[in-house]
C-alpha cells in the first residue's frame, strides 16, 4: 500500500437532532441527503453529491457537542477562494450561525479566507479558500489560530 491509497472518507456526526441538523448541513454545503433511516432508535442520514456521502449523522447524543473531552477538535471545510467563501458566509448568516474570524485578521471573516462557526449541536467548523487574500500580520502569537476555543 502506498501513502497515495489512504484518504479521508466521509465523517460521522453524533446530533441530538437529526432533522435540525440535516436542514442546517443541507443548506450550509448545499449537499443533498443520498441516504437516510427515520427507524425508532437508529434514526441516521447521509449528506453528500453525487450519492457520494460527505458526512453521516446519527441521532444518537443526549446532549451538545463538549470540547472538554477527547474527540474531535473541528471539522474543516474548503472552497475554492474568496468568493465562494463569501458565499458560505452568505448561507451561515441566514441560518444565524454566529460567524467567527480566527485568522487574526480584521474585517469580514470571508475577506480574511476564512471562517469558523458552530452547527446546531456546538460542533465548530471551519471553512476556508484555497486561493486566499494576501494576509496581514496576525493580530496574536500564541499559536495556531484555530487551535484554541
Amino acid at each position: 500500500m502506498s501513502d497515495h491509497d489512504i484518504t479521508t472518507g466521509h465523517v460521522g456526526l453524533n446530533v441530538t437532532d437529526l432533522d435540525r441538523s440535516v436542514g442546517f448541513y443541507r443548506q450550509a454545503l448545499g449537499v443533498e441527503v443520498v441516504g437516510r433511516s427515520d427507524a425508532d432508535g437508529r434514526r441516521y442520514a447521509f449528506l453528500g453529491r453525487g450519492g457520494t456521502p460527505m458526512i453521516t449523522l446519527w441521532q444518537q447524543s443526549a446532549a451538545p457537542f463538549a470540547a472538554d473531552r477527547a474527540g474531535l477538535h473541528h471539522l474543516a471545510f474548503q472552497v475554492a477562494d474568496g468568493t465562494d467563501l463569501a458565499e458560505v458566509e452568505h448561507r451561515l448568516r441566514a441560518l444565524g450561525a454566529t460567524i467567527r474570524d480566527d485568522s487574526g485578521v480584521a474585517g469580514e471573516p470571508a475577506a480574511a479566507g476564512q471562517l469558523f462557526c458552530y452547527d446546531p449541536d456546538g460542533i465548530r467548523l471551519e471553512f476556508y479558500a484555497v486561493e486566499r487574500p494576501p494576509r496581514p500580520a496576525r493580530a496574536a502569537t500564541d499559536g495556531p489560530a484555530c487551535g484554541f476555543f
